[in-house]
């Protein structure tokens, strides 16, 4: 099996740890997406054109959340819950919102401009955030299972690009300094 990701990416982050977690045996295949090698190689496996993809003999599967499905059901491991499929998709509208932040900003547009997009963006990921704080202060994710290598990977890459001041929320700067040191975030902390 193949994992194409970035050594950035908190999508592909997350499958990566999250193999990690359960002995998965993947290999993984680093892609720079604005290369122009890379992105074709990305183009000819992925119409969507994102990041992470998985092969696996025949099967390309797209997005992180059926990758993670689709390695559950094969490896026969825990299938999420509909609270946790909630939690993720909280998890998931912040991440894309700050994504779109930083490729606005990467383009060269103001994003604190007085705009719809952006203004939507910032409401987004604030609300988000409010409401996974309280999720963590109410124990919703105390076992490192997906939900919560998801919310890691969130939380260290805000923070890894410098997009947010998490120190505001208590218990998710609490939450990312708790598994910092965990040896399987480590392995693949962008940084390095």
């Amino acid at each position: 099996m193949k994992l194409y990701g970035s050594t950035t990416s908190p999508y592909a982050r997350r499958i990566q740890v999250y193999c990690l977690e359960n002995k998965i045996d993947v290999q993984c295949v680093f892609l720079d997406i604005f290369d122009q090698q890379d992105r074709n190689t990305l183009i000819s496996l992925n119409p969507t054109r994102k990041i992470p993809m998985l092969e696996d003999d025949q099967h390309v599967i797209f997005d992180s959340g059926v990758i993670q499905h689709y390695l559950a059901v094969k490896y026969n491991l825990p299938i999420l819950t509909w609270t946790q499929h909630n939690q993720l998709s909280i998890i998931n509208s912040c991440n894309d919102s700050f994504v779109e932040l930083l490729l606005s900003q990467r383009s060269g547009l103001n994003i604190h401009d007085d705009v719809l997009f952006f203004n939507l963006q910032h409401e987004r990921t604030i609300e988000t955030l409010l409401v996974l704080e309280e999720q963590v202060a109410n124990n919703q994710f105390n076992t490192f299972d997906y939900p919560a290598i998801s919310l890691y990977c969130l939380l260290d890459w805000i923070c890894f690009r410098k997009l947010f001041d998490l120190t505001q929320f208590e218990h998710l700067s609490k939450f990312r300094q708790c598994y910092q040191t965990h040896s399987h975030v480590i392995i693949n902390d962008p940084r390095q």
